[in-house]
């Protein structure tokens, strides 16, 4: 879990998401390429992110692969 001592925002950008997660905006961009924008659309030039999307940003983050969870294919 992430923990700050700054009080939550509505909406981060995406350099604050990268530094909030502890990442690179390149490994930022990778994730979402890996994770949310992999049906053939292009990511968007510029995002925002809630404090949800951070939760779940950390998990992909963190997570290494693991042969007892079945993920999804990537789409074609």
């Amino acid at each position: 879990m992430m923990r700050t001592s700054k009080a939550a925002k509505d909406c981060y950008t995406e350099q604050e998401t990268a530094d909030a997660l502890g990442v690179t905006l390149a490994r930022l961009h990778m994730l979402l390429d890996e994770h949310v924008f992999n049906d053939g659309t292009s990511r968007p030039e510029e995002l925002t992110f809630t404090q949800a999307d951070l939760a779940l940003l950390g998990f992909w983050q963190r997570s290494s692969p693991n042969p007892k969870v079945v993920r999804m294919p990537k789409r074609v």
